[in-house]
Formats: structure tokens, sequence, C-alpha cells
């Protein structure tokens, strides 16, 4: 089996052998954003498709449009309680193909009789020139008038208060570097990455930061020796930039993961790292380095938390299947043929035992009174899970 990208590798191991081993969340950073030969950062083979069903992994806008029909629904609601600012602006980071946005933007064209499409302003977030590529390819046709759509590289391109409107992610926080701990006699201890000759092999030495342990603390975690798992500190610092950039309106954020009891629960004691290539998962991230996806599970609870102290607050946490539930999925697939594919790809988002209770939905608001939106009228079991005050 391939250790990974050769020029990748190259590039990891020179770093380690000026600078000594590495932490993880620095190994995690260049294998997939590594300016010329990270996962996500350099085009896909001829050919090949990375995001996708013949790819390493696929998202919801690869199985139906009905996730951005749904963003799109929820997105009039909110211009309605904001008071039809023109502009409206949606911000969307870590948009992928770009399909998801092609879906919100065609939904949005299906109703001519408002201003709302022509008010629309579309900002995607995206670090990477051959994704942009890809997005331009399938957004730039006519669904939004020139000059309405526009890309920047990260958050920091947006000015403090400049967004009245809709921030969302799909599948983002969990694509975060993110730093490894494990517990060893009762310490906290990080994994670092060493390279002997031929392979990746991990050490456990003191914290990188002391933003980990103000994490855990924030938690009020106690873990056991032994265990070990995931501290995802650019959730923090996004969820926080996310904040800044709000003036008025919503933010949702849809991925999989938990609330901090359940992800630090004794059941994962060994993390949820994990990667993904060609469909298939395993754990072992020193194998196919730069070929393959990594992932790790995303804490709800902390997000919510970061978000509640810059004035970015809890609106409810649902999941995916409840989520379209409040947005009309049955009108929306009411003309499908039962015993047709679109049908069955359109009810396999809100499979209970897939992607309708795995995939977890944040929705937080600034700048106006706590709203009743129809995304959350149905309310899972662990709607209040959250442990966090909401404020308006």
């Amino acid at each position: 089996m391939s250790i990974g990208h050769p020029e990748l590798i190259a590039a990891i191991t020179s770093e380690i052998a000026t600078s000594g081993p590495i932490p993880f969340v620095r190994f995690m950073e260049l294998a997939l954003y590594h300016p010329q030969f990270g996962y996500y950062m350099r085009p896909p083979e001829s050919g090949a498709e990375r995001i996708g069903w013949s790819g390493d992994f696929y998202t919801s806008s690869d199985v139906h449009p009905i996730l951005g029909q749904a963003l799109a629904k929820q997105a009039r609601q909110l211009d309605k309680l904001l008071g039809h600012p023109d502009p409206f602006t949606v911000v969307e980071m870590g948009p992928g193909k770009g399909l998801l946005a092609k879906h919100f933007l065609s939904a949005c064209r299906t109703q001519a009789d408002d201003s709302f499409s022509q008010r629309l302003r579309y900002v995607l977030i995206e670090r990477s020139p051959a994704m942009r590529d890809l997005q331009r390819a399938n957004l730039l046709h006519g669904l939004v008038e020139p000059g309405r759509i526009t890309w920047v590289e990260s958050l920091a391109d947006l000015k403090p208060g400049s967004i009245t409107g809709l921030f969302f992610s799909n599948e983002l926080p969990d694509a975060f570097p993110v730093h490894r701990i494990q517990v060893e006699q009762e310490q906290i201890r990080e994994i670092y990455v060493d390279y002997d000759g031929a392979r990746f092999v991990e050490r456990l030495r003191p914290l990188s930061s002391p933003a980990i342990q103000d994490y855990l603390a924030r938690l009020n975690l106690s873990l056991p020796d032994g265990y070990q798992t995931e501290v995802n500190l650019e959730a923090v610092r996004w969820m926080a930039q996310v904040s800044r950039a709000i003036d008025r309106g919503l933010a949702i954020t849809i991925d999989y993961g938990h609330t901090a009891q359940d992800l630090y629960g004794p059941d994962r004691a060994k993390g949820t790292l994990l990667c993904y290539y060609s469909q298939m998962t395993n754990e072992d991230p020193y194998v196919r380095v730069g070929q393959q996806d990594m992932t790790a599970h995303v804490d709800f609870s902390t997000l919510a938390t970061v978000g509640e102290e810059h004035g970015l607050h809890v609106t409810g946490f649902t999941n995916q299947m409840s989520f379209l539930m409040g947005l009309g999925v049955e009108e929306m697939v009411a003309h499908m043929d039962p015993e047709g594919p679109e049908f069955r790809a359109a009810i396999h988002l809100m499979r209970p035992e897939g992607m309708g209770r795995t995939f977890k939905v944040l929705i937080q608001h600034k700048g106006i009174a706590a709203p009743t939106l129809d995304a959350l009228a149905f309310k899972p079991f662990f709607g209040t899970a959250l442990a966090v005050p909401s404020a308006a």
C-alpha cells in the first residue's frame, strides 16, 4: 500500500527532519491543505472525482438537490424576519463542488414574483484553487446575475459585521485539522508524528498549545488513562470569526458530530478520526497521505458555547431528518414517483439509520430576537442537549 503522494511525503519528512516530530494537527494540515500537494488543494487526477458517487466520499448535495431547496426556503423566511434587506447575503464556506450552491440558487429562481433573487448576494469561501475552478464551472451559467456571486479565500476577507443574511456550511468543521491527545498516567499528552525512514510513527509529547487544556477545561472533562480523542481548535477560531462577520442573521452548521457529552463518552475511547478513500473508511492516517480524506466528528457543544461567547446565540439544535421535515420535505417529494430513483435519493437524506440522524444541524442567531424557524418545527430527542444558555 502506498505511503502517499511522493512530493507531499517529501515535504512532510523534510519538515520533520528540520524541526523534529510535528503535532498531528500540523501533519493533517499538510496532508489536506499543503498549497501544492495537499488532498484538497491539487486538482484530482485526470478523469477522477474526489467528491461524489465515484469519488472518495459523497455529500448530501451529491445525493439529491433537496437540501439546497430546503436551505433556500429557510433563507426566504429569514429574509422576511430581517425586513427584506438589500442585499441579503448568503455566505457558504467549504462549498465543495458547488452543488449545494447550485441547488440553492436554482431554488431561489423558481419564484419570480418577488425581489429575493434580485437582492441576493452569494459569497463562497474557498481556499483551494482547484475547488474554486470546479465551483465556477458548476455555477457561472445563468443561475444568478453577474457580480452577485463572488469568491473569497478565507473568513478574514469578510469585514466584521458585514453580513446581513445567512451563513451556512455543510460538512466543514469535520475537515479542520485536529490535535490528537491521549491520557497517560493522568496527564494529557499530545500525539506527534515522526518519520523513521520508512514510515510515519507516533510519539507522545507535552501539549503544543495551552489552548488544548483550555478547551478541555471549558467542557469540564475527566478522561481515563489510555483515552484518546481529538481537539478541534480550528473550529473554535472559525466559530468566533463567523460571529464577528455577522451583523444580523443566522448561522447554520450541518455536519456529523455530537454533543460533548456523547463525543467524549466511554464509547469513543479511541477518538473519531476516520480516513476516506474510494468510498471506504479506515483509521490509518499514515497511508495514502494526500490521497485520502481525513475527518473527525464535530463537537457541537463547543461550537454553541464559543458562539454564545461572541454574541452568536443558539436558536436550536436538530438533525437533518427533522430539519428537512420542518422545511416541508413532504411537499418537495410529493410529485416524485415513490418507486423511482429520485424519490429514493431524497429519502436517503432522511433515513433515521443513516444521514437523517447522523448529520446534526446547529442554528444560531445574532442581531435579532430568538426567531421561530420552520427548520426547527420538529424537535428530536436531543433538541435541548446543548448545555449552553440561549439568549436573544
